[in-house]
């Protein structure tokens, strides 16, 4: 398989990364692995982290989470707004109003959910992602779940067993409210990261897999 890395340009200047989730925990799950990759392997100068739904227990595990995942970033912004989870559709016009707000930002990379999405909320964060920034690389992460619906993705990041297992220890020591949920264990991250890592063919057999629209290369 052909290695696209980023630019030499990004290798000279530190990286904005801007991650999008519709809740508290799906950046850490679709992308949490990528993060500790890059943050690793470039100088990243900011990450911001925006949660759409949260509740004051959900921040406090998202602070957490995030501040565990991105302490090798020089700067980290992490924002938890507060709609209504699952009725994002509803409540779009807001929604919208606030991502408006994130052009500020300027961001290289930015990540987000996949765009076919089962998820109402996860869908709506997808097509505002694309509403708000036209120029931009972006990446769209998978998340298992109930309801299914993850397919073949056609970007791999390689991930070393390190990450694998930090990635699994981060999530599962902040987010106790999510524990009773039969599909958020550790079995469950550790065997997408091996099934994507087994796709990608890569060299460390672990991998998280996103979906990309668009792509430049030059």
């Amino acid at each position: 398989m052909l290695d696209l890395a980023l630019s030499a340009a990004a290798q000279r200047q530190p990286l904005r990364i801007l991650c999008l989730g519709a809740h508290c925990d799906d950046i850490d799950i679709g992308c949490g692995g990528a993060l500790l990759a890059l943050t690793r392997n470039y100088k990243v100068a900011s990450v911001a982290w925006v949660a759409v739904a949260s509740t004051p227990e959900r921040e406090r595990e998202l602070r957490k989470s995030a501040s565990r995942f991105l302490r090798a970033a020089q700067e980290r912004q992490v924002i938890a707004w507060t709609f209504r989870d699952a009725f994002f559709p509803a409540q779009f016009h807001d929604i919208k109003e606030s991502f408006e707000t994130l052009k500020e930002f300027k961001p290289d990379v930015v990540f987000t959910h996949q765009r076919s999405e089962w998820h109402q909320d996860h869908r709506l964060v997808n097509e505002l992602t694309w509403n708000t920034f036209r120029s931009h690389l972006i990446l769209e992460y998978e998340i298992p779940k109930y309801e299914g619906g993850l397919t073949t993705p056609n970007v791999y990041v390689p991930l070393t067993a390190a990450d694998v297992e930090r990635k699994i220890k981060i999530l599962l020591d902040s987010y106790p409210s999510q524990r009773r949920k039969a599909w958020f264990t550790a079995d469950t991250f550790r065997a997408l990261a091996r099934l994507r890592g087994v796709e990608s063919g890569g060299p460390t057999g672990w991998a998280e897999g996103f979906h990309v629209s668009k792509l430049l290369m030059r």
